[in-house]
């Protein structure tokens, strides 16, 4: 990892485009599977499974929904986002796309998409240190503060030094890893059990709820666990490899590869959590019992797997691809909130006249800062894993996406619109999680989504002005977007 970051570093650092979106020349695998790798993190390895252990089939509905989700977001979001970021000034952030998209002169929407994306992101990086310092705990038997310095450290050498080059490179190999792990360790635990008709038979006698879609389930729940695709239209480190893609043809083949990829691995991941149960049933019942208490002990499944199953030379390999799921995503959030300092804050308000080589000089430093951030947030971690990320990703889930998507597909889309629904949304998630109310049960990007998509239509409905130059430039990317199509039938 840390020489594909030097091998970056030598093609990338002539200025701060090149680091924050690689000059918009990634390929369509790069493009597929270093979304992918953003998006799992190591919550895929330890969050997922340990869910499916601990609840059984039912954790299955956060697997369709962001198999979905994701779906929708290459169908929908990918090509325009691609092709109107591009249109509007070349923008390379999301809050300078936002700012050139409603021609917003006072800077709100940038100052406040900025605002979100560091409190938001400050916490998903935290949450994939988390993971990482819990794999150098359980699988090395290393204090947990050790494992954390030793993750930072590894990932925020690499984006420093190679920027989205290095991220997207290091997302394609981590993705591979991922995926072969996450297909290895199901089928030799199924074997070891005894075949299939085992399996499940050891999981219906521990209780058949943990084979019932929907036992121990409710509306509430069901719908709660499928919104978690409604977030994916609005993640700034899945929309910038959008934005990055050299081609945006080439959407339609990352689309195929990444969404064989995410059926892959995310069920894979539901896979390990549910043949924990019948192989500890079988053979280590005494583990058995420390994993059924605790629901932080049970995300170590994986990890489990790796040490009883496998020699140890495979068994590193399989570890690493819990590193590899960490790295990409830390990587990526650090480098998208990097980008939010530099372009939209200390550019926009504080050098205006920055030459390339001290935006390039901000970039690194940004990374830096928010990793100092990060890394004490993680010291001492107060939640579980799924809980931290799903938290993050309703923030900016239920902020960005309505606005995501109004910008793109609905031209009388106002800025007050914008900015009042991105306010609602975000304060909404910040509310519902720390607020004390009876309503828990709902995962909090349903009403912060919601009440965000209302406030942007109704404030737009009354505040919208006909602007010539908006109107032109989603003319343009309309038109774009019906050529794309007609040379592009899939």
């Amino acid at each position: 990892m840390i020489g594909i970051g030097i091998y970056s570093y030598r093609k990338s650092t002539n200025n701060s485009e090149e680091f924050l979106i690689g000059g918009r020349k990634l390929g369509a695998a790069v493009t597929a599977l270093s979304a992918g790798a953003a998006d799992m993190s190591g919550w895929l390895l330890m969050g997922l499974p340990g869910a499916m252990y601990f609840t059984g089939i039912s954790s299955a509905w956060i697997a369709i929904g962001l198999t979905f989700g994701a779906f929708l977001n290459y169908l929908i979001v990918a090509p325009r986002i691609r092709i109107y970021t591009e249109v509007a000034q070349n923008a390379i952030t999301l809050p300078v796309f936002f700012e050139n998209r409603y021609k917003n002169k006072n800077h709100v929407l940038k100052i406040t998409s900025s605002i979100f994306i560091l409190i938001f992101f400050t916490l998903y990086t935290s949450a994939g240190m988390v993971s990482g310092s819990k794999l150098f705990e359980s699988a090395f038997g290393m204090d947990y503060s050790v494992g954390l310095w030793a993750t930072s450290i590894v990932v925020v050498l690499y984006t420093f030094l190679g920027g989205f080059l290095a991220v997207s490179l290091t997302d394609f190999i981590q993705g591979t890893i991922m995926v072969l792990a996450l297909v290895v360790v199901p089928i030799v635990a199924i074997t070891q059990i005894g075949g299939p008709g085992e399996t499940f038979d050891l999981i219906h006698q521990k209780g058949p709820q943990y084979m019932d879609l929907f036992k121990g389930t409710t509306t509430v729940s069901i719908v709660s666990l499928l919104a978690w695709g409604l977030g994916y239209c609005g993640q700034p480190h899945i929309l910038v490899r959008f934005m990055a893609i050299d081609n945006p043809k080439d959407l339609v083949k990352a689309k195929n590869i990444g969404i064989t990829w995410m059926i892959f691995t995310v069920g894979g991941a539901l896979l390990v959590g549910l043949v924990g149960i019948a192989y500890m049933m079988k053979f280590d019942p005494a583990t058995m019992s420390v994993f059924d208490k605790e629901k932080t002990q049970a995300e170590t499944i994986f990890i489990y797997f790796s040490r009883v199953l496998f020699h140890p030379l495979i068994a590193g390999f399989l570890l690493t691809a819990i590193l590899a799921a960490v790295m990409s995503t830390i990587s990526s959030q650090l480098l998208v909130t990097s980008s939010s300092l530099t372009e939209d804050i200390y550019k926009a308000f504080l050098n205006k006249k920055a030459t390339p080589k001290q935006m390039l000089i901000a970039s690194r430093m940004s990374v830096l800062l928010v990793a100092v951030i990060a890394v004490l947030l993680s010291l001492t971690p107060k939640d579980s894993i799924l809980n931290l990320v799903g938290n993050a990703r309703a923030g900016f889930g239920s902020a960005f996406g309505p606005l995501i998507l109004l910008a793109l597909l609905n031209k009388k889309s106002s800025w007050q619109g914008a900015f009042a629904g991105m306010i609602v949304g975000g304060v909404t998630v910040l509310l519902w999680v720390y607020l004390s109310h009876p309503y828990k049960d709902l995962y909090e990007m349903i009403p912060g989504f919601s009440l965000s998509l209302l406030t942007n239509i109704i404030v737009s409905r009354f505040t919208y002005k006909k602007d010539d130059i908006i109107e032109q430039e989603f003319g343009e990317m309309e038109a774009l977007m019906k050529d794309d199509i007609s040379k592009n039938p899939e």
